[in-house]
């Protein structure tokens, strides 16, 4: 009878473990669905970064003209051409990662900085070719209908374009690109950017932000507000030099305008 009754626990303890855990299925799952949701998060900051790097490179080139409102030389037509192929194609190879719909905004703040980073390079060219600015519908049509491009992404994108206006604006004044006929004075090109450089400022300062939308746009927006203020301020100064007391200095007098590289603290 001792031996029957010790028995019984080795047999329950065999038996159990027999008897398969319901939980490592479920717990399984939960590995398999981690490991896919790292991997695509990883495809999509690579991608990011790449999508970046290549819109920097256009704003680059894009700084080499000094005309507005002209079609872009040949050579630059087709690198610029070429690089915003390339956008395209890496946007593309996202959309299996970006479906179903839910993913969209699960890796949004991945993917934002590259769209805006597009933006602003697309902004940039059709500002240099049209002197107008791309409406958020025109950005959507330059890119696969399975990339979501918020009007938080859009703001956020202009912002950043008028840190590039004022390099070009002040690249093209410490040139000295002014017309025939207006020596001591601005060409009509370099009048245009500072009227345009002023009205945006006047946007965006009276741009109220609603409630559901702060959570994004607060973050960056305060800070972006300093440095466009900034760029358009150093236009605008760059221009009085120009205007007011160039016409005090000797023929071909320029101000001296150096613009650094970077972060919204350029100088001239």
């Amino acid at each position: 009878m001792a031996d029957s009754t010790t028995d019984q626990p080795e047999q329950q303890q065999q038996q159990q473990q027999q008897q398969p855990n319901p939980f490592i299925p479920m717990f399984t799952t939960f590995r398999d669905e981690l490991d896919e949701h790292h991997d695509r998060r990883e495809r999509i900051i690579k991608a990011s970064r790449d999508i970046t790097a290549l819109s920097k490179k256009i704003i680059f080139a894009l700084q080499r003209i000094r005309t507005l409102n002209h079609p872009l030389p040949p050579n630059l037509t087709k690198e610029t051409t070429t690089r915003f192929a390339q956008i395209t194609t890496h946007f593309t190879s996202l959309l299996p990662d970006l479906t179903p719909a839910p993913n969209t905004h699960r890796y949004m703040r991945q993917l934002s900085p590259a769209i805006q980073e597009f933006i602003e390079a697309i902004s940039f060219h059709h500002y240099l070719t049209t002197q107008s600015l791309i409406t958020l519908e025109e950005v959507r049509k330059h890119l696969p209908s399975g990339i979501l491009v918020t009007e938080e992404d859009y703001l956020l994108g202009l912002f950043d374009l008028t840190g590039e206006m004022m390099r070009f604006a002040v690249t093209g004044l410490s040139a000295g690109s002014t017309s025939e006929g207006e020596e001591g004075g601005l060409g009509e090109e370099q009048k245009g950017i500072v009227v345009d450089l002023r009205e945006m400022r006047c946007g965006f300062e009276g741009l109220s932000v609603p409630g559901r939308h702060r959570g994004v746009m607060l973050r960056d927006m305060g800070k972006k507000v300093d440095v466009m203020q900034g760029s358009v301020e150093k236009v605008e100064r760059a221009a009085y030099g120009i205007l007011v007391r160039g016409r005090e200095r000797p023929k071909g007098w320029r101000p001296d305008l150096v613009v650094s590289g970077g972060g919204g603290e350029d100088e001239y």
